[in-house]
C-alpha cells in the first residue's frame, strides 16, 4: 500500500500529516508514505526526520489580491501539475491524504486526473482557498470545526478535529525546567506565532519585555527568519536568550510537548494546528489571529472559540502595548479565569482525530 501525503509552507500543515502517517502505520504496516510538496526547511525537519520519503515540486501561492508574485506563481502552479503527473504515474499511490494549503494544490489536481482517491483535511472554521477550489475533486473530507461543514458537501464531509502527536499532552514540566533553567516558583508564559514565528506578536512582546520578564519566565519561538532580529533587540534591553528566564528560539521541534506542559499561559496565533495542541493540554490562552490570513479564518478560528469562552482574543490591529501587558497581568493573577478557560478549551481537542482519518483513508482505499 502507498499513500501519497500532501501540504505545506507551514508546521500547521505538516504536523497533521506525520500524526496520520504514524496511525495508518499501526494498522497497516506495509503502508508506505511518499511526500509531494515544496522543499524547505521545515519540511525537512518535520517530514524528513521520519524517514517519509520526500519528492519535491514547485508550487504557487493563490492569492486574492493583486501582486507581481502571482504572475511568476501563475506559471509555477501549472509546472507543478506536470510534475506532479510524472510522480503519480511513476509511484502510483494507492490514495492521497492533503493537509491543505497552496502546496497541495497540484498533487491533487494530478491525482483526481488519475482518479485516484483524495482525501482532504480542513484545520480551520473558514476554508482557506486550496480547498475551497479541491473539495468537488475529493472523495472525502474531514474538519476541525462544525463551522466548515456548510463549505462542503455534508455527504463527504466528517467532523474529526486535527491530529496532533501522540504525546503532545504527555510532556513533563519538570524535564522543561531543567533544560530551560526555569523556577518553579515563577510563573512561565510559551509565545508562539506559529511555526514560521509571527512577526507583530514578536515585536510587541520585545515592547513589554522588562516589564513580563520582571514578574514572569518566557519562552518565545520566534520563527527562523525572526531570530536573529528578536536575539538583538532583547540583547539592547539587556536580556541575553537563555538567561534571566528568557529563551528566544527560532522553531521548537520534540520538546515541545515539555514547553506546554511548563507553561501557565500561553500566546498563540489561531491556526488549527496551534489551537488543538493548546487545547490538547488545557492551556490558558491568549490568542492573536493573524489579521491578513488567508479568507480571515484565523479570526473565525478565534471567534469559534471566543464564543465558548476558552480563550481571549485580541484583535492584532488594536494590539497595543498596554493591553496586552494588562491582558497577561490580569490572567496571571486570576486562577479562577485561567481555569475556566483550561476548562472551555479542552473541549476543541479531538484525541481520536488521527484515528479517525486513518481509518477514513484506508476505507477509501478500500471501496
Amino acid at each position: 500500500m502507498r499513500i501519497v501525503l500532501t501540504g505545506g509552507a507551514s508546521g500547521g500543515h505538516l504536523t497533521p500529516l506525520v500524526a496520520v502517517a504514524k496511525k495508518i502505520k499501526e494498522k497497516r504496516p506495509d503502508a508506505e508514505f511518499i511526500f509531494i510538496g515544496p522543499s524547505g526547511r521545515l519540511e525537512q525537519d518535520i517530514i524528513g526526520k521520519e524517514g517519509i520519503l520526500m519528492r519535491n515540486i514547485l508550487v504557487g501561492k493563490m492569492r486574492r489580491y493583486f501582486s507581481f508574485h502571482n504572475l511568476v506563481d501563475a506559471v509555477k502552479v501549472p509546472l507543478g501539475v506536470i510534475q506532479c503527473l510524472a510522480l503519480l504515474l511513476y509511484y502510483m499511490p494507492d490514495a492521497v491524504f492533503s493537509k491543505g494549503g497552496h502546496a497541495s494544490f497540484p498533487v491533487v489536481v494530478a491525482a483526481w486526473l488519475y482518479r485516484i482517491p483524495i482525501f482532504i483535511h480542513e484545520s480551520d472554521a473558514r476554508p482557506g482557498v486550496a480547498n475551497s477550489m479541491l473539495d468537488k475533486l475529493s472523495n472525502r473530507i474531514a474538519i476541525s470545526y462544525a463551522e466548515a461543514e456548510r463549505y462542503f458537501l455534508s455527504s463527504k464531509t466528517v467532523l474529526t478535529g486535527t491530529p496532533v502527536r501522540d504525546d503532545i499532552n504527555k510532556g513533563s514540566a519538570a524535564v522543561a525546567r531543567e533544560k530551560y533553567h526555569l523556577l518553579e516558583s515563577k510563573k512561565t508564559i510559551f509565545i508562539l506565532g506559529g511555526s514560521q514565528g509571527a512577526r507583530s506578536i514578536n515585536d510587541k512582546i520585545l515592547d513589554i519585555l522588562p516589564e513580563i520578564l520582571s514578574r514572569y519566565q518566557v519562552i518565545h519561538q520566534t520563527g527562523q527568519g525572526n531570530f536573529e532580529e528578536v536575539s538583538h533587540r532583547a540583547g539592547e534591553l539587556g536580556f541575553k536568550t537563555g538567561h534571566d528566564g528568557y529563551w528566544a528560539l527560532p522553531f521548537i521541534g520534540d520538546d515541545i510537548n515539555d514547553i506546554y506542559a511548563v507553561a501557565d499561559l500561553v500566546i498563540s496565533r489561531s491556526g488549527g494546528t496551534s489551537i488543538s495542541e493548546i487545547a490538547a493540554n488545557g492551556k490558558p490562552s491568549i490568542i492573536i489571529p493573524l489579521a491578513t490570513s488567508a479568507n480571515d479564518h484565523q479570526r473565525m478560528n478565534a471567534f469559534a472559540l471566543a464564543q465558548v469562552g476558552a480563550c481571549v482574543v485580541l484583535e492584532e490591529d488594536n494590539l497595543g502595548e498596554h493591553l496586552l501587558l494588562k491582558n497577561i497581568n490580569d490572567l496571571m493573577n486570576d486562577q479562577e479565569l485561567r481555569d475556566k478557560l483550561s476548562v472551555n478549551i479542552a473541549s476543541f481537542y479531538h484525541p481520536d482525530a488521527a484515528e479517525k482519518i486513518a481509518d477514513g483513508v484506508l476505507g477509501m482505499i478500500e471501496e
